[in-house]
């Protein structure tokens, strides 16, 4: 499987990938020299795209104005090259590199502007090179962009100016020694220690942790231009008290990571490097990364170092898949929205299944490494659900046709490892509670997503309406095409409540606190079904149309044992919502919605 052609000039090193490799990757296994081996391609492919970039620039001089060509920055880089070649690796492997340039090369191409002047996308080549000399300890003189007073030297740190307009020039200057930013009359002097702060210099924060032997060092970068996952962002600094926050969550994470999951470790010490810190978002986790920006992920604050950890394997998942991603195609190219995952409420391409099918394998495999080791039932359930969940939408990807031959083989190792633990025990009630979720959520994304066959709604709902026994002829399509505009809003308050039972008594302050949640999911959180199901119908008869009620009601049915019913509203509510709609305009008297789904779930296989 290699990058380039077997009659390669003898001074041309190819990237390959062994086919070993490709499987060990598969199984979510693979070490830091496989990550190695990714960010030697990594280096490659930036610098392929930074010359071309450099080159197409310099043709048009006025999309460089007012800074000089960037001719020059390619100048001050070789010297650096010659001077300290592992210092331009260092540059080249940042993982704002490769998003800036892949970002800025579609502009450029498109001759579109972005969320600043093209100018100053392309001046950040100068930046670059500025930040290299002053690693390299180079004499340099050169000009940088401005963004609403700041000027980036990536790896480094931001020198602030005086903001008399979004976008200016700053000129940097070093001798070797000192370096000084200038603006008109103001000039910020980097510190000896350019980890600290000083007038008009925010660094780029560091933390180091070490535990069981081995350390982690991670950036947690708030001020990069190109941190963001599509486009530019402005710097969000962190105050020193949520600077300590963080670094006493990554410790409790790379805690629990060494102590679970020792063979992920190393590598996953070698291929994350940079944390983008967000604010917390309560009851949720969102986390991100792309391809371009290989070693890097954004990370909302968590609650604990359990959920960073988690989050962490995540990304880190997504990272070596992006990786793998530049070796070899896993998939043709396929728009189509048309997969339900339990980690979206909105159809997905097969892209972002693939990619969300391997993050969550890892999560899969850090819950089940600590509930493995102890009695701890959030870690039990959590294991349970997404085991759960990441093998059905496996499943429903094994034998996709737009997968490749090695797309059907990395899946196919997934499975062999994800398929034992289906039958790894765990206790019942947990493991019961995490499928009626997985069912849940599906039942949400198909009454929302899935609109039924109007023929079908028509004969099943003239059917009730005569006084039929049965459904003579009428089938109910499983397979129809999901839309991307959702009928209706979704609540995940079940799922959080739930969750939110293992770390805090259902009288806490915090379960009140869930958003979108009802008296009737509290209830169904607490066990108390009977109660749940009444509170669903009575949500139904104040809003017939609310998907979370429709499915609370299947869920709260079937834990009850009533299965017909519950059959029903969890494998095809849209159905028995869209006939429920149309009879509510045919009778003269209202029809409740459980025995409407009673009698249409009797005729279900």
């Amino acid at each position: 499987m290699p990058v380039g052609s077997e009659n390669a000039p003898e001074d041309f090193a190819l990237h390959r990938l062994s086919w070993p490799d490709f499987d060990e990757l598969a199984r979510a296994a693979g070490g830091a020299r496989t990550v190695r081996q990714f960010r030697r391609a990594e280096r490659s492919r930036r610098l392929l795209l930074l010359r071309g970039l450099v080159d197409v620039v310099a043709k048009v001089p006025d999309q460089c104005e007012p800074l000089p060509s960037p001719e020059d920055a390619w100048e001050i880089l070789a010297r650096v090259q010659a001077r300290a070649p592992r210092v331009l690796d260092r540059i080249l492997a940042h993982p704002y590199t490769g998003s800036w340039v892949g970002y800025t090369t579609r502009l450029f191409h498109h001759q579109t502007t972005g969320v600043c002047p093209l100018w100053v996308h392309v001046g950040h080549v100068h930046a670059l090179a500025a930040a290299a000399a002053i690693h390299a300890g180079l004499p340099f003189r050169t000009s940088v962009p401005v963004w609403d007073g700041g000027a980036i030297l990536p790896t480094i740190g931001m020198a602030r100016l005086p903001a008399d307009e979004p976008f200016s020039v700053a000129d940097v200057h070093s001798d070797g020694e000192r370096v000084q930013v200038r603006s008109g009359s103001t000039c910020v002097r980097l510190p000896n220690d350019r980890s600290a702060e000083a007038p008009g210099w925010w660094p780029l924060r560091h933390v180091s942790v070490r535990t069981r032997g081995q350390s982690f060092s991670v950036h947690l970068d708030d001020i990069d231009p190109y941190r963001g996952l599509h486009e530019p962002v402005l710097p969000q600094r962190l105050s020193t008290d949520e600077v300590d926050t963080w670094r006493a969550l990554i410790t409790d994470a790379w805690r629990l990571i060494t102590e679970h999951l020792p063979e992920m470790a190393p590598a996953l010490r070698a291929g994350l490097e940079s944390l983008v810190p967000r604010p917390a978002v309560p009851f949720r986790m969102p986390s991100a990364s792309t391809g371009e920006a290989f070693g890097s992920a954004i990370v909302s604050r968590p609650v604990d170092g359990f959920e960073l950890a988690a989050m962490l394997v995540h990304e880190f998942q997504h990272i070596r898949l992006g990786g793998l991603l530049h070796f070899i195609r896993l998939r043709e190219k396929d728009p189509r929205l048309r997969f339900h995952t339990p980690w979206r409420d909105d159809p997905r391409p097969l892209a972002g299944v693939l990619q969300g099918v391997y993050a969550f394998f890892g999560v899969t495999m850090f819950w089940r490494a600590l509930a493995q080791r102890g009695s701890d039932r959030r870690a039990a359930f959590e294991f349970a659900y997404w085991r759960a969940g990441t093998w059905d939408t496996l499943q429903a990807l094994r034998d996709d046709p737009a997968l490749t031959t090695a797309g059907h083989r990395f899946v196919e190792g997934i499975a062999a490892e994800l398929g034992p633990w289906q039958d790894e025990p765990v206790p019942a009630d947990l493991a019961e509670q995490a499928v009626a979720l997985i069912a849940d959520h599906r039942a949400g994304w198909r009454i929302r997503h899935v609109r039924p066959d109007p023929d079908t709604v028509r004969a099943v709902s003239e059917a009730w309406l005569a006084g039929r026994q049965r459904l003579a002829g009428v089938r109910v399509a499983d397979g129809r095409t999901p839309t991307p505009v959702s009928d209706g809003s979704w609540s995940q308050a079940r799922l959080d409540l739930v969750r939110l039972s293992f770390v805090e008594s259902a009288d806490s302050a915090s379960w009140s606190a869930v958003p979108d949640a009802t008296p009737a999911d509290l209830a169904y959180a607490r066990g108390q079904l009977t109660e749940a199901a009444r509170g669903y119908r009575t949500e139904l008869d104040a809003d017939p149309g609310r998907p979370a009620s429709w499915t609370g009601l299947g869920l709260a049915l079937s834990g009850l044992g009533a299965q017909a019913p519950a059959r029903a509203l969890l494998t095809c509510p849209e159905l028995v919502r869209a006939v429920h709609r149309r009879i509510r305009t045919s009778a003269a008297n209202a029809v409740a919605p459980d025995e409407l789904a009673d009698w249409i779930g009797r005729f279900l296989p």
